[in-house]
């Protein structure tokens, strides 16, 4: 059983516009692939086909990760969000021991992008952040080494 998937607003239209194109788009594009693989005559040998029926059974996997992740998707609404509190949705704004500044939006697991400084709330700095307030100090220990970072601004994303 699938645990529930965290999403904002914008996630959820990403995952409803990839699974329509991996849907339509790509099921043709497949079916076409498979189409043509027939043509080349006896299937046993035929290494387009082979090729052509992996990747329709790759796409109907996808398809049915995505739809799953969207029949338990919930979906954050940033109207309830306070900027008191650090949340799935919140963008936080955070110092370090040198007092060089980060600003994270904190989403999802499914949504998470470091290199754009969206982390999740599963990660090891989105838990540590999840449910402090501005003010407060946080030890997060990463790879590096631990690292403290205390909280500056909180804002709805």
């Amino acid at each position: 059983m699938q645990k529930d998937v965290i999403l904002t607003p914008e996630g959820l239209e990403k995952l409803k516009l990839e699974i329509e194109h991996l849907s339509v788009t790509r099921r043709r594009e497949v079916a076409e692939r498979i189409k043509e693989a027939r043509e080349f005559g006896d299937i046993s040998e035929n290494s387009e086909y082979d090729d052509a029926k992996n990747e329709q059974a790759m796409l109907e996997s996808r398809i049915a990760q995505l739809e799953d992740k969207l029949r338990s998707a919930q979906v954050i609404d940033a109207s309830e969000l306070d900027n008191n509190v650090v949340r799935v949705g919140s963008l936080v704004s955070v110092k370090d021991e040198k007092s060089k500044s980060f600003h994270y939006t904190i989403v999802g697991s499914t949504e998470a992008d470091p290199s754009a400084n969206r982390l999740s709330n599963e990660s090891p700095v989105g838990k540590a952040l999840i449910g402090r307030k501005k003010g407060d100090a946080v030890s997060v220990a990463t790879p590096k080494g631990e690292r403290k970072l205390t909280i500056s601004k909180i804002s709805v994303a």
